[in-house]
């Protein structure tokens, strides 16, 4: 392979090793941070000249798109994950219908050791807004989350307010008869409701980085 630089070299290499252990691809942070590299900006311009040379294979609609060429060796314990909307990290927004998607064009993969739990049942939203930072969740990031309609207080969930027809994904605490959403952004206010405005739609249990 004399056509690849030796941090090129140093990618493929490591790729084809965190697939051996692993059974699925890397992130790109996972690469920036193994090999030492300065940016995930200098990892993705590697990447890019990888697939030039026809080394590897990119879909840029998976956080883990990244397949080595004539590689014969499946991803079997990968789990894809349907995107089927958005979901407000900040104020709460608008969310046509409910949580369901018929239409459904990207996918986030994450292998077994992310995921906290079963991997059924699950469905991923675009977080939009910054009000849980602080719980490292970005706007532009994906959060997985397991569908289910209860909770225990301090988990990070999904909740859908039914008068005002919104989605938002916050902290949840029952205190009596109303529920306070917590934002994990010191700059915010909790948003309080009645308990019976509120409808569980998932529990958090993972997220895919933005880095973009």
């Amino acid at each position: 392979m004399k056509d690849l630089s030796r941090r090129q070299q140093a990618i493929l290499d490591y790729i084809e090793h965190f697939l051996d252990e692993n059974d699925y691809p890397p992130t790109i942070r996972d690469i920036q941070t193994e090999l030492a590299i300065s940016s995930t900006s200098v990892v993705d311009y590697n990447l890019k000249a990888l697939e030039n040379r026809g080394h590897i294979r990119r879909n840029s609609k998976i956080s883990r798109g990244i397949e080595l060429v004539n590689r014969s060796s499946g991803r079997r314990n990968v789990v894809a994950i349907p995107v089927i909307g958005q979901i407000a990290a900040g104020s709460p927004i608008p969310v046509p219908g409910d949580l369901e998607g018929s239409d459904v064009t990207e996918t986030v993969e994450m292998g077994p050791d992310q995921l906290r739990g079963s991997g059924q049942g699950l469905f991923a939203l675009r977080v939009k807004g910054q009000s849980m930072i602080d719980a490292f969740i970005d706007d532009g990031d994906v959060v997985v989350l397991k569908q289910q309609e209860t909770c225990e207080n301090g988990e990070t969930v999904a909740v859908w307010l039914k008068d005002e027809r919104e989605t938002t994904l916050k902290k949840f605490y029952l205190e009596g008869d109303r529920v306070r959403l917590q934002p994990a952004n010191s700059t915010m206010q909790p948003i309080y409701t009645p308990a019976e405005n509120v409808e569980i739609q998932g529990r958090l249990v993972g997220v895919v980085r933005s880095y973009a």
